[in-house]
């Protein structure tokens, strides 16, 4: 795997395996302070204080499931850089329907679905002047082994591939592929196609949502698009809110208001 992806002009400049970590993401923030080279990625065949979004607790069985972290160094100015994490769910959501042939979606900003159920989830975090992006995708976990009734795995779903090793590389070669795009057009998700490609990929946008806000609000409403930066706009009551953070439930269309 590491000869077929770290090579001269790739993105990825190393790759390496570890039997156990407490966090790839923290481990990777660490090296990112220490000057590492942008495509880093760090693959863990066990984490024990994986995180994902809103502080949450990310675990699963050793080598049930896809754990890694990857350290860019993007060049587009700050303000697009949000687009990181929706670039990163996009490539991993394109990989997984390619090659394991699940229908998986995109819950903004970056969670996989597959139907309402969690496939995996994507948390990126800014280390100076690096972005460190972490992916958890459940891969052979059976449904006894699921940490909440509304995730799922790629062997649940009877995915035609469940092998991690094709899985990461098949990632890693979308967000590469979308990464450089998205950097040759500075930032611009428009010019690069990336914003249309994630609304395609959207199983949030067009739906009824409740956003579970900072300061303990919520906001109910229909998602009606993601604007030039990533965020999300939800119409409410006659009026657009557009949301930088927040977490996204869809709401049934047989469910109360």
């Amino acid at each position: 795997m590491k000869r077929a992806l770290v090579r001269p002009g790739a993105l990825w400049s190393d790759i390496v395996v570890v039997e156990r970590t407490g966090s790839t993401n923290a481990d990777l923030a660490a090296a990112a302070r220490e000057g590492a080279r942008e495509g880093t990625v760090l693959v863990a065949e066990a984490q024990l204080a994986g995180r994902g979004r809103l502080g949450r607790v990310w675990s699963a069985p050793p080598r049930s499931g896809l754990t890694f972290s990857m350290l860019l160094r993007p060049g587009p100015p700050p303000a697009r850089q949000g687009w990181l994490p929706l670039l990163v769910g996009l490539a991993a959501a394109s990989a997984v329907r390619r090659v394991a042939e699940v229908d998986a979606r995109l819950k903004w900003p970056n969670d996989l679905l597959v139907g309402e159920r969690k496939l995996a989830g994507v948390l990126a975090e800014r280390v100076e002047d690096a972005v460190v992006v972490g992916v958890g995708l459940n891969v052979s976990l059976r449904a006894g082994e699921l940490p909440v009734p509304t995730a799922t795995s790629l062997a649940v779903e009877e995915a035609a591939c469940a092998d991690r090793d094709p899985l990461l590389r098949a990632v890693l070669r979308e967000v590469e592929t979308h990464y450089r795009e998205w950097s040759q057009a500075g930032g611009d998700a428009d010019a690069c196609g990336l914003r249309a490609a994630y609304l395609g990929c959207s199983a949030t946008v067009g739906r009824r949502v409740r956003v579970e806000l900072p300061g303990e609000r919520v906001l109910t409403g229909r998602a009606a698009g993601v604007d030039r930066s990533g965020h999300l706009i939800v119409e409410s009551q006659g009026r657009q809110h557009t949301l930088s953070a927040g977490d996204v439930v869809h709401v049934r269309p047989d469910a109360a208001p």
